[in-house]
Parts: C-alpha cells; structure tokens; sequence
C-alpha cells in the first residue's frame, strides 16, 4: 500500500517556527515531485511549495518565499517544509501530495496533478 504520512503540525506562536515532514512509505520517494497544499477552514486548498524529484527544481507561493523552505532527503524517503516566520494566515492543514516523472511548472500547485495524498497535518499560529 502507497502512503504518505505528515508530521511536525502543532500550535505556534506568531514569528515561530515548525518543520513537517512527509514520509512515504509503498513506494521510493525518489522518482515523484511533491507538492505541499494547505486548506484553512472555508477556503480551497492552494498549493504551498513543489520540488521536483531530483531536487533540481523548487517552487514557492509568493505568500510564503523567503519563509518557507523545502528540501528532501531520500535516503530517508521524506521531505521536508522548513516553516519560518510563521503568521496567523499559516493557519491551516497542511498536505503532502506526491506524482511520479516531471510536472510542468504550470501544473505543480494543480491539485488535480498529484495521484497521493497524506492526511494531512494541522499547523495553527497563534498567541
């Protein structure tokens, strides 16, 4: 069975930092770009963050460059977002999302690209 799983989500203050991490387990990590999405309560889930398998290509939302960093290790199959200066907006769930080969850079915060989802982590900015 093919799974992702998210982890690292908790209560921060604003100006606070977390590290998720998405680890997969069915499958080697190593030939599939991911995408982190986040979904706050009432709006759609948008695309956060991308890198490409082999790590050559990163993308980031413009409401999050500079912030927010995301890298991988595949000897441990997991990759990781790297949350920095975090604001009440951050407020979300935050979920890995994994497709195999190449995305084309118009298609990286496409929900509709990824064919594995985690269940997704809470993170919460707060004071």
């Amino acid at each position: 069975q093919l799974l992702l799983v998210e982890s690292g989500g908790g209560l921060v203050q604003p100006g606070g930092s977390l590290r998720l991490s998405c680890a997969a387990s069915g499958f080697a990590l190593d030939s599939y770009g991911i995408g982190w999405f986040r979904q706050a309560p009432g709006k759609e889930r948008e695309g956060v963050s991308y890198i490409s398998s082999s790590s050559g290509s990163t993308n980031y939302a413009d409401s999050v460059k500079g912030r927010f960093t995301i890298f991988r290790d595949n000897t441990k199959n997991t990759v990781y977002l790297q949350m920095n200066s975090l604001q009440p907006e951050d407020t979300a769930v935050y979920y890995c999302a994994a497709s195999k080969g190449t995305i084309l850079w118009y298609r990286r915060f496409d929900t509709k690209t990824y064919n594995y989802w985690g269940q997704g982590t809470q993170v919460t900015v707060s004071s």
